[in-house]
Parts: C-alpha cells; sequence; structure tokens
C-alpha cells in the first residue's frame, strides 16, 4: 500500500521539481533563497530532494560527477545565473520524477526511501560495528541507518533512523576537521571521543555521552529552552525545535545503551514500553489489544537472540494471553 498521505505527496512533488530545476544549472540567488527557505520549512525536506536526487541520477540522466550536492545552498559558492525562469520542460521531468518516486515508494515503502539514502542500513535484530575512513568506529542499534557527509570541513555523519554510538578519532596530526553529528534538526559536536545520537523522530532526538564531552544544538532558535549546551561523560539531553536542548537528570545511559551487550534491560517500565522495544528488535509484530495492560510496569533482563522465549515469559509473568499469528502476536 502506498504510505504517502496527501501533505507527503506534496512533499514529494516539491522535491522532484527541485531536484530538476538543480540539475537544469545553476540557481538564481533568489532560488538559492527559496530552496534554504523550503528546506529550513520542514524537517522532511531536505531527505525528499536527495531522495528526488539520487532517483533522478539513478535513471541516468546524468553522471555520478555532476552531483547536484555540490550545488546545495548549504555548500560552497555556487554560481548565479540571471534569469531563473522554468523551461516547459522542467515541470514535465519534474512530473515524470514524482511517478517514478511515488512508484518506488509503493513497491517497497519507507524502506526505499531509508536504503536510497543511507550508506550503512541495519535489518530488524541486527547490531552493527562500522569502521570509517578516518579511524572512528559506529556501532548501529537494530533498525538503525546512518550516511556519511565528510567532506574537506568537517566529518559529518547523519543518523537517519535509530540509534547509533560514536567512538570518534581525535582531531591529530593531520586530520583538523571536527567531528559532527546530524539528527532531527540538531547537531552533536565530539569534544571527547565516545557518545550515542538516538533519532525518536522527524523533530527529536537524545544524546548520551560516554566519555568526554560533546557540543548539542539545534537549528535556528528554540521556542524556549537552549540552543545549544555541552553535555558532559555520563550525562543526556534530548533536542527539538521547540523545546531547545534539554537535560535529562535522570536518564541511565548504560541501560539504553544494553544492546550493545547484547541485552534489552527494563526497569519498571511501562508494558507499552517494553512492547514498542520489542518490536524494534524482534521479527513480526506485537500488538497489545488490551490499552489498560499497557500501565502494567514490567522489570528484566531479556536477551536479543532470545526475545521470543522472552515474549513468552512476559506473558506468563503478567499472566496475560497471547495469540500468535502469521508475523504477528496479539497480546490480551
Amino acid at each position: 500500500m502506498n504510505s504517502q498521505g496527501p501533505q507527503q505527496h506534496s512533499i514529494t512533488e516539491e522535491a522532484a521539481e527541485w531536484a530538476v530545476r538543480l540539475h537544469a544549472g545553476a540557481l538564481s540567488e533568489q532560488e538559492q533563497a527559496e530552496l534554504r527557505q523550503w528546506i529550513a520549512r520542514d524537517s522532511r525536506h531536505e531527505a525528499a530532494l536527495r531522495f528526488a536526487e539520487q532517483t533522478w541520477a539513478a535513471l541516468g540522466e546524468v553522471h555520478k560527477d555532476d552531483s547536484v550536492h555540490r550545488q546545495r545552498p548549504s555548500t560552497a559558492a555556487i554560481p548565479v545565473r540571471r534569469s531563473h525562469r522554468r523551461r516547459p520542460w522542467q515541470r514535465a521531468a519534474a512530473v515524470a520524477l514524482v511517478l517514478v518516486v511515488a512508484g518506488v515508494g509503493w513497491v517497497r515503502g519507507p524502506d526505499a526511501l531509508l536504503r536510497m539514502q543511507a550508506d550503512y542500513v541495519t535489518r530488524k535484530g541486527e547490531v552493527r560495528t562500522v569502521h570509517l575512513a578516518d579511524g572512528s568506529t559506529v556501532e548501529l542499534d537494530s533498525a538503525s541507518a546512518i550516511r556519511l557527509d565528510y567532506d574537506g570541513v568537517q566529518r559529518g555523519v547523519s543518523v537517519l533512523q535509530g540509534s547509533a554510538v560514536f567512538d570518534v578519532a581525535p582531531m591529530a596530526g593531520e586530520e583538523t576537521r571536527p567531528f559532527v553529528v546530524h539528527s532531527a534538526g540538531g547537531q552533536t559536536r565530539a569534544l571527547g571521543t565516545r557518545f550515542v545520537v538516538e533519532r525518536e523522530g522527524d523533530g527529536q532526538a537524545w544524546v548520551g555521552v560516554l566519555q568526554h564531552s560533546v557540543m548539542v544544538s539545534v537549528q535556528g532558535a528554540p521556542t524556549k529552552g537552549a540552543a545549544e549546551r555541552i553535555v558532559e561523560q555520563g550525562q543526556a539531553a534530548r533536542y527539538s525545535p521547540q523545546d531547545g536542548v534539554v537535560s535529562l537528570d535522570q536518564f541511565d545511559i548504560d541501560r539504553a545503551t544494553s544492546w550493545r551487550r547484547g541485552v534489552l534491560i527494563f526497569d519498571r517500565q511501562p508494558l507499552a514500553k517494553v512492547i514498542e522495544q520489542l518490536n524494534r528488535y524482534r521479527p513480526g509484530r506485537v500488538v497489545l489489544t488490551n490499552p489498560d495492560l499497557g500501565e502494567r510496569e514490567v522489570s528484566g533482563v531479556f536477551r536479543l537472540d532470545m526475545l521470543d522465549t522472552a515474549l513468552g515469559t512476559l506473558a506468563h509473568e503478567l499472566q496475560v494471553q497471547r495469540l500468535d499469528l502469521a508475523g504477528l502476536s496479539l497480546i490480551y
């Protein structure tokens, strides 16, 4: 089933038109400003534009060396042309591109968009360590994805989905670029070596520091709260465009990253939250059919390689019923 609603379809159309205009040649100053405003307006816009660009390139319309990423307003200076009048073929090409992008979404769903954007993706239940060219390493949690954006200015990484622990190679010798992780409208700049970033949605993420410290900031001025904050070892913070960067004083980073040790740890957590986590790691899907059960508290340590057994134990201990269907487990 096509997962695009009316709003998402409108974003797809706009992104396709921008992709075609970018490939057509250098933007005028007015167009550059319009594109910056469009990207800043919604956290989904940049991802949609990248997907449209990649789809266009995959169709063979442009050569790899002519990637439009060099023309983005956020990069170095962009050549300016005097006329920004759109040509008829550009509109036609944009319509065709929308049809292709929508077709991909129809066949493969949102996973297709994620995989086209990402450099590294983990499947549900998979935990993976990635070694980067600069000597840094990234531990990817289950169902997570990152994109590498290394350039001459910074060692950039974007967390597109899920959670990742970064062990950063320091700036030393010829390596003078800072290490910056972008996600959900904010960024985390390494001031030390090891930290975790988890994307909780399009406009929210949390950061925990395992060693040394980081600088966390949000794009633009938040409605309330701090626009940036230094987070020290053992501390955590959540950020969003509305609330800025907010300290999480009682946050247990070790428990939140227990997946690195092959387990999930719960301490008096609501059953609804536990099931949400199980669905992130276990094949199929668990559905809580009785919302009242969601408030029941759960404590325990579940091994990632035995989550089906853990689900059975959980149902037994809570004295609830479990019905298994094809790829679906009902708890009631």
